[in-house]
């Protein structure tokens, strides 16, 4: 094992789902993970979704990089976020709202539980 990793999807196995049926609001939104790192409470890879909206509650904190694609988050209070390449943002543990994606999106994520 090296102590050097790069983030790209060759470095790992894609997973592939989708969220809870309950949790989407409209789309057929689908997943592919490459997770790159599993260890100690902190996970970290790309992340891809496809257009659609559903909603998300954060237990963990998230440290987001968009690479490719749009979308928006709302938080519960109606305060919109729209999001693109190059933006980058931390999601905190009590976060709720909706998560938007209006053309396919393409992250970074470092999550810590």
């Amino acid at each position: 094992m090296t102590n050097f990793l790069r983030m790209t999807a060759e470095a790992a196995t894609p997973e592939h789902e989708r969220p809870d049926p309950e949790k989407v609001i409209s789309g057929d939104p689908q997943f592919t993970t490459w997770n790159l790192e599993d260890r100690d409470g902190l996970y970290c890879g790309l992340w891809q979704a496809t257009p659609g909206k559903w909603r998300i509650s954060y237990e963990e904190w998230e440290y987001i990089r968009i690479l490719e694609g749009r979308s928006v988050i709302t938080a519960d209070d109606g305060t919109e976020y729209p999001l693109g390449p190059g933006d980058s943002f931390i999601l905190r543990p009590g976060f709720s709202g909706t998560w938007e994606v209006t053309e396919t999106i393409l992250k970074e994520y470092v999550i810590k539980i």
